[in-house]
C-alpha cells in the first residue's frame, strides 16, 4: 500500500503562485509515474502534470510554461509549482502515484486539495 498527503492549496489572486506537495510512503517501487490531476466542478479528473522515477515530465497544454512539476525521490515527494495562475485553474488537485512492474500499473490516489484562483 501507498499514502499520498497533499498540501499548499489555498486560496490566491489571478497572476499569483502557488506550490502544492505530494508527500508519498508505503511501498513505492523503484519505477514509478507520479502525476498532479485535477478536477472543476462539474468536469471530468483532467491530468495536470507527470514526471516519471526517470524519464521527462509531461504537461497539458494549458499550463505549459506556467506550471512545473519536479520531484525529491530522497524524500518520496512531488511538487506542482503554479504561477501565473488563472480563474480556470481552480479546481481540486489530487496526486497519483502509479507503481509499475512486470506491465501491471497499481495506482494510489491522494485526498485532493483546493485550489481557488480569484479575480
Amino acid at each position: 500500500q501507498v499514502q499520498l498527503v497533499e498540501s499548499g492549496g489555498g486560496l490566491v489572486q489571478a497572476g499569483g503562485s502557488l506550490r502544492l506537495s505530494c508527500a508519498a510512503s508505503g511501498n513505492i517501487f523503484n519505477v514509478n509515474i507520479m502525476g498532479w490531476y485535477r478536477q472543476a466542478p462539474g468536469k471530468q479528473r483532467e491530468l495536470v502534470a507527470s514526471i516519471p522515477s526517470s524519464g521527462s515530465t509531461n504537461y497539458v497544454d494549458s499550463v505549459k510554461g506556467r506550471f512545473t512539476i519536479f520531484r525529491d525521490n530522497a524524500k518520496n515527494t512531488m511538487y506542482l509549482q503554479m504561477n501565473s495562475l488563472k480563474l480556470e485553474d481552480t479546481a481540486v488537485y489530487y496526486c497519483k502515484l502509479s507503481n509499475i512492474r512486470w506491465n501491471r500499473q497499481i495506482d494510489y490516489w491522494g485526498q485532493g486539495t483546493q485550489v481557488t484562483v480569484s479575480s
